[in-house]
């Protein structure tokens, strides 16, 4: 693990790195930055190919060991960190890891018993981050993303994920229709639309199918009504009078809990 002492912030090797608030090139260049050691660990547990990471010369000592031999850790002062990120920031250690390509639907879709969350508007990081890790815990086999929701690799989709981004296959899509049809045509998956509406089902785990994709609506507009049409059926939850609606990580928690428990439990 070659150590890198900078003392110019100008220096290229740092760009990546630089007034991360501000800008977006790093995702422009195929890129993304992971923050702190619990991150930095997870990610560098996974399969993703790093670039390089960015140490502050007091915690050289306690990350150094944890690097693999030919991973670049470039070390700045540690009065330099805040400049050079835009923000104060205090916890020794940032990565630069390369965003990995798409898997295909084809390539989640797998084993007679499987759930798969599709998302095709989540525009809110913090949302999207919790849904991500929630799918995780609960054994989901991917996510799928439409167009317009947030970047999963973004530092706040990252954070709230407690780093799951990294291990959970995650599909993007221009298409949240289409990749609904190829799941029911190509892979017999059934969809469930997670809808407020009087009419709809209450949420009963021992009706689910084997092979499921549920699909959770935007914060402020729910499932666009092409999706829901598309979708074999409507489910929500029943709430007392009064209530009109969840958080949509909090309603993914309970739809998860329910339906990914194991058959013997919630038939």
């Amino acid at each position: 693990m070659p150590l890198v002492p900078i003392t110019d912030l100008n220096d290229p090797r740092l760009a990546p790195y630089r007034a991360l608030k501000q800008t977006n090139d790093t995702a422009r260049r195929g890129l993304f930055i992971a923050e702190g050691d619990k991150l930095v660990e997870r990610l560098l547990r996974s399969n993703i190919a790093l670039e390089s990471v960015l140490l502050s010369e007091p915690h050289v000592a306690q990350f150094a060991p944890l690097l693999p031999p030919d991973l670049p850790a470039l070390v700045i002062a540690d009065d330099a960190v805040d400049a050079l990120v835009g923000f104060n920031f205090h916890r020794g250690i940032l990565a630069c890891g390369r965003r990995p390509a798409p898997p295909s639907l084809e390539t989640i879709v797998a084993g007679p018993r499987s759930t798969l969350v599709v998302c095709p508007d989540v525009q809110d990081p913090e949302n999207l981050g919790a849904i991500i890790r929630i799918a995780a815990g609960f054994g989901a086999a991917g996510l799928v993303l439409g167009p317009h929701c947030a970047d999963p690799f973004s530092r706040r989709v990252q954070r709230v994920s407690m780093g799951n981004v990294y291990q959970l296959p995650i599909v993007l899509t221009d298409d949240v229709v289409a990749a609904l049809a190829e799941l029911r045509s190509r892979h017999a998956m059934s969809s469930w639309a997670t809808v407020l509406d009087a009419d709809a089902e209450v949420l009963d785990p021992r009706t689910r199918p084997d092979r499921l994709a549920i699909v959770f609506g935007s914060e402020g507009h729910g499932i666009p009504r092409d999706v829901v049409t598309a979708c074999d059926r409507r489910v929500t939850i029943p709430m007392p009078s009064g209530v009109d609606s969840l958080n949509v990580a909090v309603a993914a928690g309970i739809f998860l809990y329910e339906l990914t428990r194991k058959s013997d439990d919630a038939r």
